[in-house]
Parts: structure tokens; sequence; C-alpha cells
């Protein structure tokens, strides 16, 4: 699945071909999304999007009557595109712009979204009870803290949960964890907040890095213009099952928390 860094890598890539433009057509081609593409997202046309945002894993793109919702979902990703460019199968939404591009959504599983929103985009129930952006200064070691309270739940699961912090997914979670050097399945409660800071830094950090290197590099994944990420060149325990912990040399392990892979080092970790 995409993750924050993927979702605000192709937002910059695809921002500069849709904010400041105005939306000539919007194609429908199967609205059989995660949610069925509503009649009203034909709204956008005539528009002029004024502004490109990221909340979580949601891009928004804003019109004088509204606000358009995209979500990538398990496998999708958007490309800036000549209209006469051959449609692809999976090629199920695009918007053509005074500028003579279209940005098609491409979604072979069908998991993403593309919604609009009328009113305050920040009140829709996809958005309303969502968690504090954690590059922002609103994520704190105090706050992350308090949401970690008396919960005996693992620490990973924790910072997984977009009520408690959005974006924070699978392969950064385990990779923060280890920078920060904090075992997955810990209790959240068992976590001193020192070590809450540490983990507030890593996760920061693995986010940031991430970002300006352009993704991560999984199965399905590319950015705006087709190409992959490269993230993943740098991975320290993601993936590596069996492999030597670069910093101590112990074999990284892996093991199963809610249906996902969870790789860390026994010995760097506790």
């Amino acid at each position: 699945m995409p993750e924050l860094p993927e979702v605000e890598t192709t937002l910059r890539g695809v921002s500069p071909y849709l904010v400041g433009h105005v939306v000539r057509e919007v194609i429908v081609r199967d609205k059989r999304l995660r949610w069925p593409v509503p009649d009203s997202i034909h709204e956008l046309e005539g528009q002029r999007i004024t502004a490109g945002t990221r909340r979580g894993k949601y891009m928004l793109f804003e019109c004088s009557k509204g606000t358009l919702l995209l979500h990538l979902g398990m496998s999708g990703s958007l490309r800036v595109a000549d209209p006469e460019t051959p449609w692809r199968k999976h090629d199920h939404v695009a918007l053509t712009t005074d500028r003579g591009k279209q940005i098609r959504l491409h979604d072979p599983r069908r998991f993403g979204a593309v919604l609009f929103i009328e009113g305050d985009a920040q009140t829709h129930p996809l958005l309303c009870d969502l968690g504090p952006e954690p590059l922002s200064a609103d994520f704190t070691s105090a706050y992350l803290h308090g949401k970690c309270g008396q919960r005996s739940a693992p620490i990973k699961a924790v910072i997984m949960d977009s009520h408690v912090i959005v974006g924070v997914g699978n392969i950064y979670a385990c990779e923060a964890l280890f920078m920060a050097g904090i075992h997955p399945d810990m209790a959240a409660s068992k976590v001193s907040k020192p070590r809450l800071g540490k983990l507030v830094k890593a996760i920061r950090e693995v986010l940031a890095a991430s970002i300006e290197m352009g993704g991560t590099t999984l199965r399905d994944f590319v950015n705006e213009k087709g190409e992959p990420g490269y993230f993943k060149q740098t991975l320290r325990v993601y993936g590596r099952e069996g492999e030597p912990c670069l910093t101590c040399g112990a074999k990284v392990k892996r093991s199963v928390m809610s249906n996902r892979s969870t790789f860390y080092c026994p010995r760097c970790q506790k």
C-alpha cells in the first residue's frame, strides 16, 4: 500500500499540473472504486483548483465549489499524460486541465477513492477523527505519551493507528522503532517518555528521508512520472529477515502482528 511518503511524493508531483489550472473535463471510465465515484465529481468541470494538500494518505484539491478527495488505495497511482495517450486497462478516472494534460488514476485493485466534498473537507467522516500529522508541531513526545497512557497494545500497533497519528504505515513503523531501539511488541504503556521522545524523532526522520528520496519501492508503487521510488535501498530492518543487523550483526527477525510482517533486531530493540 502506498504510505505517507509515496502519497506526499505523488502530491508534489501532480500539483503543478492541477493547482492554478482549470479542470476542463472529468472522465469516469469505471466508478466502481472503494466507494462509487459520485456524479457530483463533475462539479469540478470549469473550476480552478486553488490548493493541493495532504491529510494522512488523502490528497485534497480545493476549488470554489468544494474539494476533490483522492486516495490511492492498495495499488493506485496518479500519472500525468497527454489526452491522446492510450488508456490502460485500469485507468479509471481522469481530469483534463486547461494545460492540455490529463491526471489519470490507475488502480488495478479498485481500493482507491475519488470523492467530491462540499463545504469544509476537514469535517468529512474520513478526515475528522484523524490524528496529527507526524511531521507537524502537534506530534510531540508529550502527545504520544498521553496517547499511550494505560494502553496494553503493542507500541507498533499504537503508532500505526490513524486516530493516534496518521501516515505511519508498516514499513516506516518498523524502521522508526529500530532507529529508536524499541521492540515492536512492547506494550505502549511500558515505553518511557524519554524513549517515546526518541521514537517521535525517529518517525520524523524516517518519513522525511523517504519523502526526500521519493518514496519506497513496492511492487505496485510508481511516482507521477511512472518511476519507482528508491528509499527501499536504505531500509535497515524491513524485508531483511535472516540478514545481519546493520548495527550489531545479529540476524533480523520477522514476526506477524495484525496480519502484517514485523521486522526487528532482537539485540538492538528492547
